[in-house]
């Protein structure tokens, strides 16, 4: 499961389960454990859009302005 540094999630339970379920459907289709994990992550993100769990380092509310000219 991808991780941050500190050792949390970005993704929400619910997402960690299903990335779970689909990683134990490709396992036994006889696709390698790295392979699978590799493919449920993709599939939970393709599914739901990604993490869910707010983090990151963007910065919110800082717009810049376009000058007018």
């Amino acid at each position: 499961m991808p991780e941050k540094k500190d050792g949390t999630s970005k993704y929400t339970a619910k997402q960690e389960r299903k990335a779970e379920h689909i990683e134990a459907g490709y396992k036994k289709e006889g696709i390698s454990a790295k392979e699978a994990e590799r493919r449920a992550w993709a599939t939970v993100n393709k599914q739901d859009g990604g993490g869910k769990n707010p983090g990151g380092s963007g910065r919110k509310g800082a717009k810049s302005k376009k000058e007018d000219d």
